[in-house]
């Protein structure tokens, strides 16, 4: 935070595999993910964070993480002069010889961040999801009531209770009196039935209840040693955690449509129709809020360009990019080239993707560097790609990174 003010340490827990996002994530961390056509999932977290002057963060990767350590290293430059930072911490196996446990144990073989910073509180908050939030709304609720930590919710249809920790708010709406870790049957809230409190993943600790809280956790054999499955729990039985509603939190910009937007995209369905969520008229997420930007690094690129009839509509198109045939309701990162005849309908292409002369791509999500040659189709014929591609649940057919294409 800023002189002055209350001293806040920030930590990002990015060391996930992100199996259900494959084939996406198979050469590389889910936080390192291109959303959006130009940024990283990562980019959103710390764009929240250092939005709200929160400019001393700690990065936790693990898995696969070398693009996302080089994303982070070569984008997110602070000024070191004012002793700002953002810094990727790999698992450094400071209690021995294994790597991390879970999310709790992460952040436990990394104290030394914290003894080294001496901040009062600590920021946790997870690296892949999509939405805006200002931390320092959350932090404020935080300090007045003096709990041990603040947990940010949002309320989801009770249905998706088995994808997400879930809150049952107190009387008094912001006592926990319980986390269930996914659970699959939990009540409904007193005031919406048919909706629940689900953990946006995002926590405030005050440094001595998290510390105290994770050596708890470390001496417990039968724990998940989770922040979610085990770290809430415990605190929310001592009576020391407390919810923030997500949908109280304002930031400078928003529009009434994106207010209290959040995604978690953590499978294909999920990735992909939050894409679609960017490109309406009046998009459900608006990444051209000037005032609470989203940051990356797009690289040294010429502007996108338009030959021969080429065309698109209702489309994200990035810089460097060469569009020759017809692209609709899709999101195109740098470097992607349509050629003649081609048709590109509801995709989402990732860098230097190269669509060949006549092919057809529908549905469908290409990681970086695939190329489908001439004529070649992809969601044309449902058979065909259920035997060459993933498919997703919904239908979202993906190729990994470069991926051959028949």
């Amino acid at each position: 935070m800023r002189r002055g003010g209350p001293s806040v340490l920030g930590i990002v827990l990015a060391g996930g595999e992100g199996k259900r996002l494959m084939p996406l994530t198979a050469d590389r961390a889910k936080p390192a993910v291109t959303f959006g056509g130009t940024y990283r999932l990562v980019d959103f977290v710390l764009s929240n964070l250092v939005n709200g002057d929160i400019l001393r963060i700690c990065v936790l990767t693990q898995y696969k993480s070398h693009s996302l350590d080089r994303h982070i290293t070569t984008t997110w430059r602070m000024s070191s002069l004012l002793g700002n930072y953002v810094t990727p911490v790999p698992a450094q196996q400071r209690l021995g010889p294994r790597w991390y446990l879970g999310s709790a144990d992460a952040i436990l073989q990394s104290l030394n961040l914290i003894y080294d910073e001496r901040p009062e509180y600590v920021a946790v908050f997870g690296a892949d999801h999509v939405y805006r939030m200002d931390p320092r709304q959350m932090l404020g609720q935080h300090i007045e009531s003096g709990a041990g930590v603040t947990v940010a919710g949002i309320r989801v249809p009770r249905a998706e209770s088995p994808s997400f920790g879930v809150i049952t708010p107190g009387s008094d709406g912001l006592t926990v009196e319980r986390f269930l870790e996914k659970p699959a049957d939990p009540p409904g809230l007193a005031d919406d039935p048919d909706c629940v409190f689900a953990s946006m993943g995002n926590y405030i600790f005050t440094t001595k209840a998290l510390v105290e809280a994770l050596q708890r956790d470390a001496e417990d054999e039968n724990s998940v040693h989770d922040m979610g499955g085990s770290i809430l729990p415990q605190l929310t039985e001592r009576g020391e955690a407390h919810l923030y509603d997500f949908s109280t939190n304002h930031v400078p910009g928003e529009t009434s449509r994106d207010q209290g937007y959040w995604r978690d995209v953590g499978t294909l369905d999920a990735y992909y129709d939050a894409h679609m969520d960017l490109i309406a008229e009046r998009p459900a997420f608006n990444l051209y809020n000037r005032q609470w930007p989203v940051y990356t690094h797009s690289g040294q690129l010429s502007p996108a360009r338009f030959n021969a009839g080429g065309i698109a509509s209702e489309s994200i198109v990035s810089a460097g990019c060469l569009i020759r045939g017809q692209v609709t309701r899709s999101v195109l990162s740098p470097g992607v080239v349509v050629d003649p005849g081609a048709v590109v309908q509801g995709s989402v292409l990732h860098d230097n993707v190269h669509i060949g002369r006549g092919a057809v791509v529908r549905g469908a999500v290409l990681d970086k560097n695939v190329e489908v040659p001439p004529g070649a189709t992809i969601g044309v014929n449902p058979e065909r790609d259920a035997e060459l591609y993933t498919v997703s649940k919904g239908g979202v057919i993906a190729l990994g990174k470069g991926q051959l294409v028949p």
